[in-house]
């Protein structure tokens, strides 16, 4: 199916990342510092919700979907969730972002309802620098369940993330490099992002994404060619590791340009970047089967509004607040 989902620079979206809940149990200091501060009762996209959405999606090109959160298995719904996903024609990646917290319990009944790819954070391999970023001593456990992942043959990825950070886990390159030497991962480098709530964090903690990749490269890492559907990331290889570095850099220069996802926040708003000005609230053409037509007619009109780059640059971080907020 050709994708309808195309913008005034001729960008397509063939990915779509679907928030099911701001709540996270973890308190990361460069995301939710003081833990998750429930301000107002949340009312979040239903499973039927969540299918009507999909679908639209998918009759229109979308052919990957990324669960996310806050922390998205908080969700007691959240293996119907994807098993209902799966059952969507068209949709051919079910992907999640998650923190790991009880990963091992949890991975064999996620992939057994449909889910294709896993991404989990880990900001350190020190367990003591982890348990200070979190708030959660739990790293051991969380590599235990990604090296479970590894063996469940129906899992086709698995992909660790890291903020990258100044004088955190910026000097621990060598460390996660010798996690991949044997394990077929990818590692992904975040460079850190100005959000509404973390200037003083920002200021104190981001180092450019190009000192990583500079890195890299002086240790015999090369810049491998993106796959169709691929995120953001910059791939690096090396000749002696089964696994990969990713470099998300949001700062540099053309980063906006290979664009390929959308966003639907947990209550069901429109966003058409991370950093945008506004969400569309879209949950009204979710009431039934029958608006569909409305529905896919909406997103394409709203798709119109997308802008042809975010201004972090300028430090402006839009109406996010922090990053559970919409997903990431």
């Amino acid at each position: 199916m050709n994708n309808q989902l195309v913008d005034s620079q001729g960008r397509s979206f063939p990915y779509l990342r679907l928030s099911l809940t701001d709540v996270c149990n973890f308190s990361c200091s460069y995301c939710l510092p003081e833990g998750y501060q429930c301000d107002s009762p949340k009312n979040y996209l239903s499973i039927d919700e969540i299918r009507r959405l999909v679908t639209a999606f998918a009759e229109l090109g979308t052919w990957k979907i990324r669960l996310t959160g806050g922390e998205p298995s908080v969700r007691k719904d959240f293996v119907d969730i994807i098993k209902s996903l799966r059952s969507v024609d068209g949709i051919k990646q079910i992907a999640m972002t998650t923190n790991g917290y009880k990963l091992k319990e949890k991975i064999g009944q996620w992939v057994d309802a449909g889910l294709t790819n896993l991404n989990v954070s880990v900001d350190s391999l020190d367990p003591r620098l982890f348990a200070d970023l979190t708030g959660h001593n739990r790293l051991p456990q969380i590599l235990e369940g990604i090296d479970y992942a590894l063996t469940l043959n129906n899992l086709r990825s698995v992909k660790l993330n890291a903020v990258l950070l100044k004088n955190i886990n910026s000097h621990q390159i060598d460390q996660y490099s010798q996690l991949l030497k044997d394990k077929p991962i990818s590692m992904r480098f975040i460079e850190l992002m100005q959000t509404g709530d973390n200037l003083e964090y920002f200021n104190q903690y981001h180092v450019s994404a190009n000192d990583l990749k500079n890195y890299l490269k002086a240790q015999g890492w090369s810049e491998k060619i993106k796959s169709p559907g691929a995120g953001p990331a910059v791939e690096f290889v090396h000749p002696e590791h089964k696994g990969s570095f990713g470099i998300i850099a949001p700062y540099s220069k053309d980063f906006c340009d290979s664009c390929n996802r959308l966003r639907i926040s947990s209550t069901g708003d429109f966003h058409l970047c991370l950093f945008g000005e506004q969400g569309f609230s879209i949950r009204h053409l979710l009431k039934t089967d029958e608006q569909k037509t409305e529905l896919k007619e909406t997103l394409c009109r709203l798709l119109g509004k997308k802008r042809k780059q975010h201004f972090l640059h300028d430090g402006d971080t839009g109406i996010t607040p922090h990053l559970a907020s919409v997903g990431g």
